[in-house]
C-alpha cells in the first residue's frame, strides 16, 4: 500500500492499484484520517416527554389491581373508555422497559409440570399397558374400539375388547376380569396408560384404587411414554391381511380373536429374543431355550467347518424391562356403542 501511494502522483490511482494488486477502495480508505468515535453523551428530553411524576403515575396504574394483568394495548383502550388519556401505548412500553417490567402481564393458566413415568417389571403380571385403537367399520365414519392390556415385561396381550364405543364402564368391566382372570393380588400390579378420557376416568380410578392396583399415565402428547401398546398396534395393524375395512362386527371380532391367538402363542417376537409371549408369561421359555441350545450344539458337534464364528448362543428374554429406564440405568429391554341385544366380548 505504501508504494501504491508513492508510485500514484507519477502513473495514476487506477495503473498504480492494478500493477502492484492493491485494491483501489483500500487505497482511498487509507487516505481519511481515522475518526475516533464520539463518545455517547445523555440528550436532552423532549419537551413532549412526560415529566417524572407523570411517568410514575403511569407505572402505577399499570401495576394497579384492575391493570396488573393486562398488556399496555388494552389499558390505553380502557382508559379511553373511561375518558382518560395518560400517553401513547407505545410510551407504555418505553416506561415498563425502563423499570424492566416488559414481560407477560396477563393471568395465564400455568400447567402442572408432569414427571417422567419410570416403571420396571422383572417379572409377568408386575407391569401392564393398556390402550384403545379404532378398526376401520363398514361405512364412512363407522368404527370401532379395541382395548388391550398388555404384560410389558412377557409382551403378553392379557385381555382385550372389542366394542362400538370408548366407555370407562367397558375399561373397568375389562381391567377387573383381567386381574381376575390372571389372579393379580393388591399390591402386586402397575397399570400404565396414556391420557385418554377412559383411562382417566373416575370409574377407573375407583376400581384401580378397589383391586389395590396402581395407576401410572403418560405425560400429555408424549407418545413414548407408552411404547409397548404402541409397538403391539403397529403389529396388529400392519398384518399382511389386515383388511382396509370391517365388513362388520362379527368380522372385526373374528380377526380379532384370530390375531391374539396368533400373537400369545405363536408370534416369535423380537423383543424377547424370538420367544413367544405366551412362554414368557407362563415361564415355559427356558425350557425351550435350553432344547434351542441342545440343537445348535448337536450341529455344531456334526459339522464345526460351518459354524465360521463358532458355536452359536441362544439368548434368553431379557429379565428386566423398563418404561422410561432412568438416565444412570442401562435399559434392558429393547400396539363402543353397544346396542342392547349386542354383549361385549372380553377375552
Amino acid at each position: 500500500m505504501v508504494l501504491a501511494i508513492e508510485l500514484a502522483p507519477s502513473v495514476g490511482i487506477a495503473l498504480a492499484c492494478r500493477a502492484l494488486g492493491v485494491s483501489r477502495a483500500g487505497f482511498y480508505r487509507r487516505q481519511k484520517p481515522t475518526v475516533l468515535p464520539v463518545p455517547a453523551t445523555d440528550r436532552n428530553p423532549s419537551p413532549r416527554a412526560l415529566n417524572a411524576t407523570e411517568r410514575r403515575d403511569v407505572l402505577d396504574l399499570l401495576n394497579s389491581k384492575e391493570f396488573v394483568d393486562r398488556a399496555p394495548a388494552q389499558v390505553h383502550a380502557a382508559l379511553l373508555d373511561q375518558g382518560i388519556y395518560h400517553c401513547s401505548t407505545r410510551t407504555m412500553y418505553r416506561i415498563l422497559h425502563d423499570n424492566q417490567e416488559v414481560r407477560e402481564r396477563r393471568d395465564q393458566l400455568q400447567h402442572p409440570h408432569y414427571h417422567k413415568p419410570e416403571l420396571i417389571a422383572s417379572g409377568p403380571r408386575q407391569v401392564w399397558s393398556w390402550d384403545i385403537t379404532l378398526l376401520p367399520g363398514p361405512g364412512k365414519g363407522s368404527r370401532y374400539h379395541l382395548y388391550v392390556i398388555l404384560d410389558i415385561f412377557s409382551r403378553y396381550a392379557v385381555g382385550w375388547l372389542l366394542a362400538h364405543r370408548e366407555c370407562s364402564e367397558l375399561a373397568s368391566r375389562l381391567i377387573r376380569e383381567t386381574c381376575e382372570k390372571q389372579d393379580v393380588n393388591s399390591e402386586q400390579l402397575t397399570i400404565h396408560s396414556d391420557r385418554g378420557p377412559a383411562m382417566k376416568s373416575h370409574t377407573v380410578a375407583q376400581l384401580l384404587a378397589a383391586l389395590g392396583v396402581v395407576k401410572s399415565h403418560s405425560r400429555p402428547h408424549i407418545s413414548n411414554d407408552n411404547p409397548f401398546s404402541e409397538s403391539q398396534f403397529k403389529t396388529f395393524k400392519y398384518q399382511p391381511d389386515f383388511p382396509d375395512r370391517f365388513a362388520s362386527y362379527d368380522e372385526a371380532l373374528a380377526y380379532c380373536t384370530q390375531f391374539f391367538d396368533w400373537y400369545n402363542n405363536h408370534h416369535y417376537h423380537s423383543g424377547l429374543s424370538m420367544l413367544t409371549p405366551a412362554s414368557v408369561h407362563y415361564g415355559t421359555d427356558a425350557g425351550i431355550v435350553a432344547n434351542r441350545r441342545r440343537i445348535l450344539e448337536a450341529a455344531y458337534a456334526a459339522h464345526p467347518d460351518r459354524f465360521v464364528n463358532g458355536l452359536p448362543t441362544q439368548k434368553i428374554a431379557p429379565q428386566t424391562v423398563w418404561i422410561n429406564p432412568p438416565d444412570d440405568s442401562p435399559e434392558t429391554s429393547a400396539k363402543p356403542n353397544l346396542t342392547t341385544h349386542q354383549k361385549p366380548n372380553t377375552h
